[in-house]
């Protein structure tokens, strides 16, 4: 197949578009890869470090165009590499991109670049896609906002004022401003569904294993896990079926062998929600009397009512037992942080072999408590009884979440992603940390158990509120058909307007 390329038309607009839609353009010849991410490199002067000034990259890589001019004439010569040819994608800066400086959101990794990637970015480039820019986190994602002592705080899109959430929070922003065509994100407690909910995204996060990690600053090994963002499930589909596989480097990924999904993609299906069960987890609501979660809870109503209208029965209320009490008693953050962490640090030449070291510099964003809290962990966590009760209660968390689904026959738990609207960043560190964030995220992380956020739509006051999915272990592609048929029944994604086409 030969195909001749054109520079790019201006009535090809960038802005919302998806992949089926840029690799038309590009087999049409209307389109090139080189052009595409000129244009997007053009939208992150304009709107990242310009204009509203999102703050949402830390680096591009300037080796972007180069490697798009390759793609063309790939393109031209064999058709596409791949699903993802010539598709710009965000990564997080918390996976490691050979000869891209790697920072992990803190101002002690400022020169520091890898000589390997990760294995998803691996995954990325044999599917033809481009890594265009690394995206902000808080440092070493330590927490659920959009500050780090790197980069500073990204914006949020839909209102700069507010917070984009976190802890993929640059991904989040720069996802739902078009600086992208697609990201990726990491999810150890909420991640990848928090941006997505307060971005207006579709993001998963996969089974504990589905992803390999390696290549990324972990906390909580157990818990974390890459995962897909995008503004459409199609979108968002078609880059998990890329980062999916297994990793001989992740021993986390054996358990893949559970799976039998040849592609996700073919559980697109509009009907996905006839004749499911969904079950409503009232307790996991906001109070009504607080206007910042109950504009959010009348999105959450709407949306089950449209799952209705689209198939669903709803299971109207389920109850997961003592779930408040198993959430508190599963934290694990300090614990393996200060194993999988400072192992992670001592391995690689970097200025600190520690987050004591990097603690005791004062070299951390001021608001992360987390930083804080890991590096005051002076026991061994082994030898430590509560080490191992927590971590048990996670198997115990994760069976009583099973028996709530098979009780009551459900294909998904539905409720809030976050209870309240999407902070200002001025109530920061103040009404806010990561300590008491009302989000609900960690039902997920911490039973590494699969979900996935959709968007709510917009409040009175034009932000985002995500509805969360709920499913069980590998069940990933129930979850994708779920959310597909609502994406079809509501189509509640709409640009923000702070970062309109140029």
């Amino acid at each position: 197949m030969v195909i001749r390329l054109v520079p790019m038309s201006n009535d090809f607009e960038i802005v919302e578009a998806t992949i089926d839609e840029i690799h038309d353009a590009m087999k049409a010849g209307e389109l090139s890869s080189e052009a595409l991410t000129n244009r997007y490199l053009d939208r992150i002067k304009a709107y990242d470090q310009d204009g509203p000034e999102l703050n949402s990259i830390i680096t591009i890589n300037e080796e972007a165009v180069d490697r798009a001019a390759e793609l063309d004439k790939e393109l031209n010569e064999n058709g596409f590499v791949g699903p993802l040819h010539g598709i710009p994608v965000l990564v997080k800066d918390q996976a490691e991109t050979a000869d891209i400086r790697t920072t992990f959101g803190s101002e002690t990794c400022l020169d520091y670049v890898p000589d390997e990637d990760a294995t998803l970015v691996s995954n990325v480039k044999e599917a033809g896609g481009i890594v265009l820019a690394k995206t902000n986190l808080p440092d070493f994602a330590s927490a659920f906002f959009g500050h780090s002592s790197a980069a500073g705080q990204t914006k949020n899109p839909y209102d700069t004022s507010r917070d984009p959430g976190g802890s993929s929070s640059g991904t989040g922003s720069a996802v739902a401003a078009n600086l992208g065509t697609v990201g990726i994100g990491e999810d150890t407690g909420g991640s990848v569904r928090v941006p997505s909910a307060n971005c207006n995204l579709y993001g998963i996060r996969v089974t504990t294993g589905l992803i390999s990690c390696d290549g990324h600053s972990p906390i909580v090994p157990r818990q974390d896990t890459p995962g897909p963002m995008a503004r459409t499930m199609t979108d968002m589909t078609k880059l998990l079926d890329v980062l999916v596989g297994y990793d001989p480097k992740d021993e986390w990924t054996g358990a893949i062998a559970q799976i039998d999904v040849e592609s996700y993609t073919d559980y697109l299906n509009e009907d996905g929600l006839e004749g499911t069960r969904i079950g409503v987890l009232r307790e996991a609501f906001g109070d009504d009397d607080n206007p910042r979660a109950a504009s959010v809870n009348d999105i959450v109503e709407s949306a089950l009512e449209k799952m209705v209208d689209a198939g669903a029965e709803l299971v109207d209320p389920v109850s997961i037992p003592d779930m408040e009490e198993q959430i508190g008693d599963t934290v694990v953050y300090e614990y393996y942080a200060k194993l999988a962490l400072n192992d992670f640090l001592a391995e690689r030449e970097l200025p600190y072999d520690s987050v004591r070291e990097i603690y005791e510099a004062g070299e951390y964003h001021e608001d992360l408590d987390l930083i804080e809290s890991i590096a005051h962990m002076d026991v061994v966590p082994e030898e430590e009884l509560d080490f191992w009760r927590k971590t048990v209660g996670q198997e115990s968390f994760r069976r009583d979440i099973l028996e709530t689904f098979t009780a009551n026959e459900l294909n998904g738990i539905v409720f809030p992603d976050v209870q309240v609207v999407p902070p200002k960043i001025s109530e920061l560190g103040d009404r806010y940390t990561t300590a008491n964030y009302p989000t609900n995220t960690p039902i997920g992380a911490q039973s590494q158990c699969p979900a996935i956020s959709v968007p709510g739509g917009l409040t009175e006051n034009g932000l985002p509120v995500g509805v969360e999915i709920l499913g069980i272990p590998y069940n990933e592609h129930r979850l994708i058909e779920m959310a597909y048929a609502y994406e079809q029944a509501v189509d509640t994604r709409e640009p923000p307007e702070t970062t309109p086409p140029l």
